[in-house]
């Protein structure tokens, strides 16, 4: 037996041989005068090379999105770049597009978002700190058209702005600046009023990134977002408040994607990272209109679960995108179904129950409602699921054969697969499955049409997706659904901002709770990214630390070189 201890994922990140960028490029159709140099394995790439390589025909579209996670994640990420280098061991041609990290949970529970083991996106050190500086751009631009606000507070409201919503934001969690008092001190320090922060990946400006078509749509998208109201109801946009063009200014570069490479050389694009459970939990339609051209394989994550990150990607993303998915991965672990069983409590930071570790086909079986669930949210949408079995070392086969099982009564392919571990090796047999799956006849079908109203929408995707049984509406909800709607703003889709942890709003409600009744309590409006979300519980927008954050533990060597990064 092997008892050499398993190197950490820097460990891994920092003895890879990686390839210049040019060739990780080339291998894909695009040309070294489209690269922007950052570093030598990072650059920018020119959105030039979106009419480039236009005439040639479109990849596969694949999503990766998961069941009801565990507060540890289940690994969508690593799976999503394990598959990428699986498919290219098998011959394919695949084009990988993720999130970027945000610095808050780097430095506070995760620690590190680039995969794991030898499933990685390198150098991983840049990926989770700075990479190219769009965070910054994203939190510069947003906090511009703040200082904006509060100028043009000062210098007398000729606009009447009443109901400001536009806060401050910052890429850091930081619970102390939820809510602040601005303008305290002299006259000339600024109105006094109440507003406060929230993280950077919440912002409206990072979904705006993310969902742009073009430089003409984010400054277009940039204008009409809305910062607040008037007393008698009026939106007031970045327009009006003269910011939008500087906005966009700051970010035209930050629009251009981030181009990096796997552990295997598989190319990779890093762009945009707005939140999964408040926002679209998505990577940029940028990123995907290149990389739909350049491989055979175009592969993506959606935040979270596929109630959320995969909901908000084929009811939002995909129809602004003008894609069509063929397929979608859904990874599942042992660990995430005996949660679901209820007979156990995961918690973060802490080791699993030792009961948990043993052989139990029972306790999986009693957790699978919400793996069958899942499959139908994916097949509702017309669109093939492969379950993907993320096998950890305390799993044992018997597990997996009850995986595997449901997930074939469901009709949903399914496959075992070891990348953590192995690398692009381990993830052949799902490359293969996925292959299959995208070759199966697609009736691609959203959950609701745009001409449904605002409040048929929420409750289509409650009752459709989440398996409620209908929606509550609070007087303040219903009112503002009524007000969005004669503003003109009744045609755009919807978000529902609730709990990653169940199906439901209650994060306690595990496996797939039945009759239910989602509580809208809040609806607002990001007419910039271009939808209406409904708040369902208690969301955070500014996380805070726990009491032992990852920043405790990252540090820098005599060498220079960073540590604790897992």
């Amino acid at each position: 037996m092997d008892t050499k201890p398993f190197p950490s994922d820097i460990e891994i990140a920092r003895s890879a041989d990686l390839a210049p960028l040019p060739e990780v490029a080339a291998t894909v159709g695009i040309d070294e005068k489209y690269l922007i140099p950052y570093g030598r394995h990072v650059a920018k790439v020119e959105l030039e090379v979106i009419d480039e390589l236009a005439d040639l025909p479109d990849a596969r579209y694949v999503v990766v999105t998961a069941i009801t996670p565990t507060p540890l994640g289940e690994g969508k990420t690593t799976t999503a770049v394990g598959l990428a280098q699986g498919l290219a061991r098998i011959g394919r041609k695949p084009v990988l597009a993720l999130r970027q990290p945000s610095l808050g949970p780097v430095f506070g529970v995760k620690g590190g978002a680039a995969g794991g083991g030898y499933s990685q996106i390198v150098p991983m050190e840049m990926l989770n700190l700075h990479l190219t500086g769009d965070f910054h751009a994203v939190t510069a631009a947003h906090n511009l058209l703040a200082a904006m606000v509060s100028n043009h507070l000062h210098f007398g409201n000729e606009l009447g702005l009443d109901d400001i919503q536009w806060r401050r934001v910052m890429d850091m969690n930081d619970r102390s600046l939820r809510n602040i008092i601005e303008g305290c001190g002299a006259k000339t320090d600024g109105v006094t009023r109440q507003a406060g922060f929230d993280i950077t990946a919440a912002s409206e400006v990072m979904v705006i990134l993310a969902l742009a078509t073009s430089l003409r749509d984010l400054r277009e998208r940039l204008g009409r977002i809305v910062v607040g109201f008037t007393k008698d109801k009026k939106p007031v946009t970045a327009e009006q408040i003269g910011c939008a063009g500087a906005m966009c200014v700051l970010l035209k570069d930050a629009l251009k994607p981030n181009l990096m490479q796997t552990l295997e050389h598989t190319p990779a694009f890093i762009h945009a990272g707005p939140f999964g459970n408040i926002a679209i939990g998505n990577s940029s339609i940028i990123a995907d209109r290149v990389g739909i051209k350049a491989g055979d394989i175009l592969l993506t994550e959606a935040g979270f679960a596929a109630d959320m990150g995969a909901e908000r990607f084929f009811n939002v993303k995909c129809r602004a995108a003008g894609l069509t998915p063929q397929a979608a991965v859904l990874v599942a672990t042992v660990r995430a179904l005996k949660s679901h069983s209820g007979r156990f409590e995961v918690k973060a930071g802490k080791p699993l129950p030792e009961g948990m570790l043993l052989e139990s086909p029972q306790d999986v079986e009693a957790g699978c409602d919400n793996l069958r669930k899942h499959i139908q949210i994916i097949q509702d949408f017309g669109v093939q699921p492969v379950v993907a079995i993320n096998a950890f070392p305390t799993d044992h086969p018997s597990e997996h054969e009850v995986i595997r099982r449901v997930a074939e009564e469901m009709g949903a392919r399914c496959a075992v697969s070891t990348h953590v571990k192995d690398g692009g090796a381990g993830a052949e047999e799902l490359a293969r499955t996925v292959v299959e799956a995208c070759d199966d006849e697609v009736h691609f079908t959203p959950t609701y049409d745009f001409e449904d109203s605002l409040e048929v929408k929420i409750r289509k995707v409650a009752t459709k997706v989440y398996g409620a049984n209908g929606i509550s509406l609070e007087p303040a909800a219903a009112n503002a659904l009524a007000m969005y709607t004669d503003q003109g703003y009744g045609h755009l889709p919807v978000l529902i901002a609730k709990t990653q942890m169940s199906l439901s709003h209650d994060p306690a409600l595990k496996g797939a709770p039945r009759g239910w009744t989602l509580p809208v309590r809040e609806v607002r409006l990001a007419a910039g990214a271009g939808y209406v979300y409904a708040i369902c519980g208690s969301m955070m927008t500014m996380p805070g630390l726990s009491r032992s954050p990852a920043a405790m533990r990252i540090d820098i060597d005599e060498g220079g070189n960073t540590v604790g990064l897992f």
